[in-house]
């Protein structure tokens, strides 16, 4: 079971597929949609990513950060992001800190849950079950946007 509704979500800090580090409270002020998933390359998490890529743009026009998380490495992220030209970045989990912290570790690797993180860090939803080749557009729907 994922973390729920209403709490502040858990503070990280990890590298993406480009070595940068990438802190959660640094987009403090923005709406993070942070979305686990469960091995790059495979086709429902290839289809969960590339309907964030296809939507990309709606999200970057709401100010909107997009971070993917799985517990794959640096080199699998990179070749995955570049693969598919996803613009977001895919942040590092390969010891399961981050998929502890959100409760979706999935003994080795991370399961598939969204969370829409508000402006001042509180997770206001969560998804646990979701439609990967229109999740990113089911989002921006539930947003209102």
């Amino acid at each position: 079971m994922a973390l729920s509704e209403g709490i502040t979500a858990p503070n990280f800090t990890a590298k993406d597929d480009a070595g940068n580090s990438v802190t959660l409270s640094d987009f403090e002020g923005k709406t993070v949609v942070l979305y686990f998933y469960p091995k790059d390359d495979t086709p429902g998490c290839t289809k969960q990513a590339c309907s964030f890529r296809d939507s990309y743009e709606a999200y970057q026009g709401k100010d909107i950060v997009v971070l993917g998380v799985s517990r794959d490495d640096e080199t699998s992220h990179k070749a995955f992001k570049d693969k598919f030209s996803l613009p977001f970045p895919l942040v590092v989990d390969t010891d399961g800190t981050i998929s502890q912290a959100y409760e979706v570790e999935g003994g080795g690797y991370s399961k598939r849950a969204t969370f829409v993180i508000d402006e001042k860090g509180v997770i206001k939803k969560v998804y646990e079950s979701v439609k990967t080749d229109t999740h990113a557009d089911d989002i921006l729907s539930d947003l209102g946007m």
